[in-house]
């Protein structure tokens, strides 16, 4: 008979257990800069924090990350809460600030973040990121766009499908922020939240259990940290917290008294970089250190003010009042801190270099409003100087910057005479004129052409006009100005709106499938072409079906470039505005709400564009049954979804579909359409697609509706006939 087994656990089952047990008590394990290593350690510390075994079965709980302050890019609640992916308006409640308003430069954000457990066995919130610089890496967008509140190794496992070596301007990632639930031990002892705290130069477990008014014992133990350990910057700490945070938490400490010039002080532990007076690593690092002052000459950007003198520890921490110095002098960290310095500069460069353009300022939530007026721009057009010298001098040369540009771009055009454009337009007979609108038709040197007039200054439209050059896009051939209005001159589209045509305003005409899906196809061209083939590229701004122009094929053409702006990849892709002007019904919710202008606006545009083109119906109508305003993308998801369903249905699709169109249409190429529009009008902006995708997406319904035979259908038996 064999010998009975002995009693026992395998190693992998017996080490499993030990980790559940250090989770179940509340530990994570700390990073201790091996976030550094990209490719060299893949240790559970920097994938995130690991889930308990009782905390997996918890869907979410409430957790808070800090994040500081970073001009131009990341400096409000709204920038700052769509980078993190987090609730705008308790990002601002939480900081006791408007949506828009500009924070202190380097000032800690409090921002407040469902977290939860993957089927990975991590605690992570998710937020994700469009690759914007050529030399952006995993390494760059861990450590400085995010600041650390993930690392390049999490960020490597959770993109798996791109090359972590090769990323590509587009590359769109996802992005796991590190944050935590509270473990059944912690809960017991009333800990109902935890902190995700980023490290940074002059920063120690002491000073930071203080600012949140918690024991360091605590916070050394949420960590599984030693009295003696060393914390780095660019990591986080975990905080456990009995209640939320509050705002008196983020407030910086009051710098400590000069010392006494009686005699020189001992050279502190420099906190950051390689210096002079910098101590070489050894095993003197390992004794009681004292707090680190933060370098004289801070070679990141600025770091939260130095923390308080040590004083004793807070009840429950640990007896010695031991201070953990922030670890340097690694070699790996003073790489990273040169690659940093170095991206930080380029950053700074670019911003100065493309600074000045069209549009709103780069400044969060400040609008550049002063351009140069209609008389200047007069003087301007004529070839004459300005010699008025009683602005400020800022005024100046901000007039100055926008006054070269418009003259390059007045030198391209044709300038007209008043009377000759008067001539041209009958007098700016009213039989000549477009309805609703300041537009007149025109017929010079034998061409028909569209006169506009404009009331003040239009050198943005004038400019970013004389930059583009698009058969998708309306092209501006002249002007002339005269007493303080301007008068556009541009190519004739003999078909008018596209809006006509879709709401009965096209003499009884309509436009057939083939025909909306060509329209369709041309705008996203166009819009394509102004969002990644223009430099800076341009947002338009106030995209609807009344600005898209047929001509006499009825082809499209994007106009109404009164508010279009340039957004430059240096300033993010984004902007913020106090000014919200536009159409009801394809305002963006961001926009409409918080000002903030990217590209997306116009994809969401686009897609109540779609909507008309399946529906024949207008972006803002009258709802038959309340009698109430509706918007058409509003009601497009119950419109189109099967219930409880993420799919387009069928059956809704066609009776949502434009009963002028009888049924003549390929249905599985209408269902194709109808789930772009609805992705396209998603209410989060990172939901939406970017426009070359939606471009790639219109190009291969196009190409299937010109294969399409509408002759066929009778006999086809096939599901692409519409009725």
């Amino acid at each position: 008979m064999a010998p009975p087994r002995r009693a026992g656990l395998p190693a992998a089952a017996l080490a499993l257990l030990l980790l559940l047990a250090a989770t179940a008590r509340g530990q994570q394990e700390y990073e201790a800069n091996k976030q550094n290593a990209c490719y060299a350690t893949n240790a559970s510390s920097v994938l995130g924090y690991v889930c308990n075994a009782t905390t997996a079965f918890v869907r979410s709980c409430d957790s808070y990350l800090i994040f500081r302050s970073s001009p131009q890019l990341y400096a409000s609640p709204v920038s700052i809460s769509y980078l993190l992916n987090a609730s705008v308006s308790a990002t601002a409640a939480a900081n006791a600030v408007p949506t828009v308003t500009p924070l202190p430069a380097s000032g800690l954000v409090l921002v407040p973040v469902p977290c939860a457990c993957t089927p990975g066995g991590l605690f992570q919130h998710n937020s994700s990121y469009t690759i914007q610089f050529p030399q952006e890496t995993y390494f760059i967008i861990a450590n400085i766009t995010y600041q650390g509140l993930t690392t390049c190794q999490a960020l490597i496992a959770q993109n798996p499908l791109h090359d972590s070596r090769g990323l590509v301007h587009g590359n769109n990632l996802t992005v796991p922020l590190r944050c935590a639930c509270p473990s059944p031990a912690q809960a017991k002892r009333g800990v109902r939240h935890l902190l995700s705290y980023l490290v940074m130069w002059g920063d120690d477990v002491t000073s930071i259990a203080a600012r949140f008014r918690v024991a360091a014992r605590d916070v050394l133990d949420a960590n599984s940290l030693a009295d003696d350990d060393l914390i780095f910057p660019f990591t986080t700490l975990l905080i456990p917290l009995k209640a939320p945070p509050t705002l008196d938490m983020l407030a910086s400490p009051a710098p400590p008294p000069a010392p006494a010039p009686r005699a020189p002080a001992p050279a502190p532990h420099a906190a950051a970089g390689p210096g002079p007076s910098r101590p070489r690593p050894g095993p003197s690092r390992r004794r009681r250190p004292r707090p680190l002052a933060p370098p004289p000459r801070p070679l990141t950007p600025p770091p939260a003010p130095a923390p308080p003198q040590a004083g004793p520890a807070p009840s429950g921490g640990s007896g010695s009042g031991k201070w953990i110095g922030v670890g340097v002098g690694v070699g790996c960290g003073a790489l990273a801190l040169v690659g940093i310095v170095g991206l930080l500069f380029v950053r700074a460069r670019r911003r100065r270099q493309q600074r000045g353009g069209d549009g709103e300022s780069a400044r969060q939530g400040k609008v550049v409003i002063d351009l140069s007026s209609s008389a200047e721009y007069g003087t301007l057009a004529s070839g004459k100087q300005t010699t008025n010298t009683t602005t400020s001098s800022s005024s100046s040369a901000t007039r100055s910057l926008v006054a070269s540009d418009v003259r390059g771009a007045v030198e391209a055009l044709t300038l007209y005479k008043y009377s000759e454009l008067e001539k041209a337009t009958a007098g700016f007979a009213e039989e000549r004129q477009v309805p609703g609108t300041s537009v007149y038709r025109a017929v010079i040197n034998g061409d028909a052409a569209a006169v506009k007039r404009v009331a003040g200054d239009v050198s943005a439209e004038v400019g970013i006009l004389t930059r583009v050059n698009h058969s998708c896009l309306v092209r501006l051939s002249g002007l002339c100005v005269h007493r303080g209005d301007t008068y556009l001159v541009f190519e004739f589209a003999e078909n008018g709106a596209l809006s006509d045509w879709l709401h009965g305003g096209g003499g009884g005409n309509t436009l057939r499938w083939r025909q909306r899906v060509q329209a369709a196809f041309d705008v996203t061209d166009g819009l394509n072409y102004l969002h990644h083939y223009t430099n800076p590229p341009c947002v338009h701004k106030n995209l609807k079906s009344s600005n898209v122009l047929l001509d006499a094929d009825l082809r499209a053409k994007v106009s109404s470039f009164g508010l279009a702006r340039a957004v430059a990849a240096a300033d993010g892709g984004a902007q913020l505005t106090r000014h919200v002007v536009g159409t009801q019904g394809y305002l963006a919710p961001e926009y409409l709400e918080h000002g903030l202008i990217t590209p997306k606006l116009d994809v969401f545009a686009f897609g109540v564009i779609l909507l008309e083109l399946l529906s024949g119906k207008e972006a803002a109508f009258t709802d038959a049954e309340t009698g109430e305003e509706t918007l058409l993308w509003e009601t497009a998801e119950e419109a189109l979804v099967s219930n409880g369903g993420e799919d387009v249905d069928r059956a809704k699709v066609r009776a949502f579909m434009d009963p002028r169109l009888h049924g003549d249409y390929p249905m599985d190429l209408a269902l194709a359409v109808a789930a772009l529009a609805l992705r396209c009008v998603a209410r989060e902006p990172r939901a939406r697609p970017a426009m070359n995708e939606v471009f790639v997406s219109l190009s291969a319904v196009y190409n299937s509706t010109l294969d399409w035979d509408p002759s066929d259908y009778g006999t086809s038996g096939s599901s692409m006939v519409g009725r």
